[in-house]
């Protein structure tokens, strides 16, 4: 599974890093995880808000910090998604 966390590196993105990798730990999945910090990039991957959050390059949120919840659901979707 591959995970991008997008945003300049403002609280809200590095908090959005943060609880990701504690649910992808509480879960027990394996992911490859990134955080693109420049903005022309966040940009051209159809992204104008931050933080966003996007799984297996299926952008998940944008501009807002999902919950706990979302989080654990979107992230075993993903695990389970043919590679």
């Amino acid at each position: 599974m591959r995970i991008k966390i997008l945003g300049p590196g403002c609280p809200s993105c590095e908090r959005l890093e943060q609880t990701v990798m504690a649910v992808l730990a509480e879960l027990g999945l394996p992911a490859e995880v990134s955080h693109v910090r420049d903005m022309k990039e966040i940009t051209a991957l159809g992204v104008f808000g931050t933080p966003a959050l996007l799984i297996n390059d299926d952008v998940k949120a944008v501009g807002q910090m999902p919950s706990r919840e979302a989080l654990k659901k979107w992230l075993q979707e993903g695990a389970a998604a043919p590679s």
